[in-house]
This record gives C-alpha cells, structure tokens and sequence, in this order.
C-alpha cells in the first residue's frame, strides 16, 4: 500500500506527460499535412511551427522542468521511507496542479489560470520538499 500510494501520483504525472506528447504529435502531423510549416525555420527553431503547434511543444517542455523535482523527491522519499499521508496528499494535490496547468496550457493558455496553478504546484513542491528535509536533518542518527 505504501509504494502504491506514493507512485501512484508519479505514474499520473507520467500518463499527463504521455498524453501531452501525443496531442503534440497529432499537431504537428496536422500542421504538417496541412502545409502549414515553415521547413526552413523549423530545422532551426520552433517558430516554424503554427501557434497552437509551438503551444503544445512549450507545454510538452514544461513537463521536464518543475516535475523533475518531483520525481527526484518521490524517488528520495521512497528510499528513506519518508513519505507519509501527508506526502501522498500533497504529492497528489502537486499532480493535479500539473493537470490543471496541462489543460490550460493546451486550450484556452489564459495565463492567469496558467499561471495560478503553475504557482500552486510550486508552492505545494516546495512544502514537500521542505518538508522531507526536516525529516532528514532531524532524524535520530543511527549508531
């Protein structure tokens, strides 16, 4: 129950960033079928690509910033066993911020909400983190 509960939000993240990646394929299949890219700047850069294609990327790329931490941490706290109820509830409420973040950032991308829940999981990463070094630094040492 323990490792599941843990990994359970991680193999969501996971799913969220799969799912990203295969809207963003269906669009640039898309923009590609419909001629609507520029070949000799896409082999340079994004800007190549349509608006909702380059969209798309940029939120594919967000799911290899902030989220790397998070998979770092759950990593960590599995190993030390330091990852409690309290880990598993903020652990979920980061995920679904990455969610409501994905979901903005992939329709509407109305910065506010984007933004809002950007900083939220942030928030929510950080008191997890901060809270699993308290638990580390605090801990009885070992004879």
């Amino acid at each position: 129950m323990y490792v599941t509960a843990v990994l359970l939000p991680v193999f969501v993240q996971v799913a969220l960033t799969f799912a990203v990646l295969i809207r963003l394929g269906m669009k640039r299949l898309s923009a590609i079928r419909g001629g609507a890219v520029v070949r000799e700047r896409v082999i340079i850069d994004e800007t190549g690509w349509p608006l909702d294609v380059r969209q798309a990327s940029n939120c594919f790329r967000n799911q290899f910033e902030v989220p790397v931490l998070f998979y770092v941490l759950a990593i960590l706290a599995l190993i030390t066993r330091q990852a409690g109820d309290v880990f598993v509830v903020l652990a979920w409420l980061f995920v679904l911020s990455r969610v409501v973040h994905a979901v903005v950032h992939v329709t509407s991308n109305d910065v506010r909400w984007r933004f809002g829940a950007f900083a939220f999981g942030v928030l929510v990463l950080l008191a997890m983190w901060v809270l699993f070094a308290l638990a580390i630094l605090l801990a009885p040492a070992l004879p």
